[in-house]
């Protein structure tokens, strides 16, 4: 039987990677192997999402850890390298733009392994973000590049990518959505929360760009602080944006901010019960650009670009930065009524992993026709 290895290794990961799985494991006909790399490796930021998206426990767990950029991706591909050798896969699958992501795609293809690549073609044009590098690259090496939207189909063709290698299939992370908003309606999260649907506004923030420097955290604090003046404003905390609102001592700011309400990270299901009701979001996060687009949410991108102007063209989204004022005012416009309206875009159906299952079938000559039969 084929073999397919799933590389994940942080957050944004599990939720491509869960329904790819799961459609795979119930057509019966290709084996798979599950290799988390550890890049995440705490509970709330890995563990329990593999619970909460029904995930099997990871075949192997290399357990890498944090470590500067290069550190991390050295010591996937070093521990990588063995267990290809050991599986011997027909074909890696890689998702994203983390560290891990690049570090499988570099192995798997000096070892002459089918690579295919799931949410290419996404570019912000902007090489000061690792991501974009980690995505120019993957995409440049990968066999299969399986695209969410059209502009990423249109990113890869303007790079000279043979159009063999390019299939719209969709964004399999609104699989993932989809098949878990029911479950997560029935949390009690709002309730534990004090909180009513519409109600308040959710917050992240994790990119370096905006927590590692002080002055961009402090402006992006006082936003924060002033929009929640009007809503109350949850911000699950990442453990990097804790430690440097710690070390940069902006306790007085939150301290002058009642509204703004720091929690620990959560869970998929119990995140999803959060933003699905909430009446804005605000976040430097590229999946949830995607997620409130699909929820029909308004989000503010606290960034200077996106690699998914889709979300902004024709979802939710808006791009505004990371000045105080500019987030302020459109943070306001939303409360009063005027924010953007938007649409879910093509393909965003919850069944992309049924593409790509078509898909890795026929490129490993399973025949399609019975994978759908056994669906």
């Amino acid at each position: 039987m084929k073999k397919v290895l799933h590389i994940v290794g942080a957050r944004p990961n599990f939720m491509k990677v869960a329904p790819i799985h799961k459609v795979i494991a119930a057509r019966g006909q290709l084996s798979q192997v599950l290799v988390h790399t550890g890049q995440h490796y705490d509970v709330k930021m890995s563990d329990v999402f593999f619970t909460d998206l029904g995930m099997p426990a990871p075949d192997i767990h290399l357990g890498i850890g944090s470590g500067s950029h290069a550190e991390q991706t050295a010591r996937v591909m070093l521990e990588l390298e063995k267990v290809f050798l050991s599986e011997k896969p027909d074909l890696v699958s890689v998702v994203g733009d983390v560290n891990s992501t690049l570090a499988a795609a570099l192995v798997a293809s000096k070892m002459g392994i089918l690579i295919s690549h799931v949410e290419a073609g996404l570019r912000s044009f902007d090489n000061r973000m690792p991501e974009e590098i980690n995505r120019i690259v993957t995409d440049r090496i990968a066999d299969l590049l399986l695209t969410p939207s059209p502009d990423a189909d249109i990113n890869l063709q303007k790079e000279g990518a043979a159009p063999s290698r390019i299939h719209f299939v969709g964004n399999v992370m609104i699989d993932s959505l989809l098949a878990s908003k029911a479950r997560a309606d029935t949390l009690s999260t709002l309730a534990d929360l004090g909180l009513t649907p519409r109600g308040y506004g959710v917050c992240t923030l994790h990119r370096a760009s905006n927590v590692d420097d002080t002055k961009v955290l402090g402006g992006l604090i006082s936003a924060l602080a002033h929009v929640s003046t009007r809503l109350p404003i949850v911000f699950p905390v990442h453990p990097r944006t804790r430690k440097m609102l710690a070390d940069k001592g902006l306790g007085s700011l939150l301290e002058k901010a009642p509204g703004l309400r720091l929690v620990e990270p959560m869970g998929y299901l119990e995140f999803l019960a959060l933003t699905s009701q909430a009446k804005l979001i605000l976040t430097d996060s590229g999946g949830l650009q995607e997620e409130s687009t699909a929820l029909g949410v308004p989000c503010l991108t606290l960034r200077e670009n996106t690699e998914r102007p889709i979300t902004v063209e024709q979802g939710t989204n808006l791009v505004v930065g990371v000045d105080p004022v500019r987030i302020r005012e459109a943070a306001v416009e939303i409360l009063d009524g005027q924010g953007k309206k938007g649409r879910v875009p093509d393909l965003w159906d919850g069944r992309a992993a049924e593409r790509i299952a078509d898909l890795y079938a026929r490129v490993l000559g399973v025949s399609t026709g019975a994978l759908r039969a056994s669906a």
